[in-house]
């Protein structure tokens, strides 16, 4: 794993299981907050059909990114749904660099890799549903748009506890019932970060 970030900035970890919104958040997030940037994942999967190279996911081949894993490029990564996700550490910390606060849309192993490395100011937050159906209903109908199979609904439906199960390992759990609610009790937990970082 690489060496941790040089920054006064924040970093804020988004995480959730999958279908529960946090894409969705992340993107509002960003829309309003002129001092956020994303960190944008190297992936080895196929793009969906409403994703852009280089601006949802930079798309690579499984051999480049385990090459990248060998040189210690990314300052966390994993697999997840049989496909690695990773940040590389040179880009994010160019964001840093600029004066941004960086923003990570990744899973619990990623988030783990970041605690553990002892990342400066470091902020978790974890995104949950307000219930299980409401994920799968959710799933299909991201599969509608997105092209995904009912096997790949059932294979996230199947890893929906175990991601569950590691909300408490971040400092903030805050539920997508209501859309709108969720992003600005998620704002206010960034502001409050940023006024303890600056005080």
């Amino acid at each position: 794993m690489a060496n941790s970030l040089k920054s006064k900035k924040l970093i804020i970890v988004i995480s959730s299981p999958s279908g529960a919104g946090k894409s969705s958040i992340c993107k509002e997030l960003l829309k309003d907050d002129q001092q956020l940037s994303i960190s944008i994942s190297d992936t080895t999967r196929l793009p969906r059909d409403n994703e852009t190279n280089g601006t949802d996911y930079n798309f690579i081949e499984k051999n480049e990114f385990e090459s990248r894993i060998k040189n210690n490029k990314y300052i966390e990564y994993a697999n997840v749904f049989g496909n690695y996700y990773g940040s590389l550490h040179k880009d994010v910390q160019i964001s840093l660099d600029k004066g941004f606060d960086v923003l990570f849309d990744i899973d619990w192993q990623g988030s783990l890799q970041l605690k553990a490395s002892n990342q400066p100011n470091l902020l978790t937050i974890f995104i949950t549903p307000p219930s299980k159906k409401i994920v799968y209903e959710r799933l299909k109908l991201r599969a509608e748009k997105s092209g995904d199979s009912e096997k790949d609904i059932h294979y996230r439906m199947k890893m929906y506890e175990t991601e569950m199960s590691h909300q408490h390992e971040y400092e903030h759990i805050v539920e997508n019932d209501n859309f709108e609610e969720c992003v600005l009790k998620i704002k206010k937990i960034i502001l409050e970060a940023r006024a303890k970082l600056n005080s």
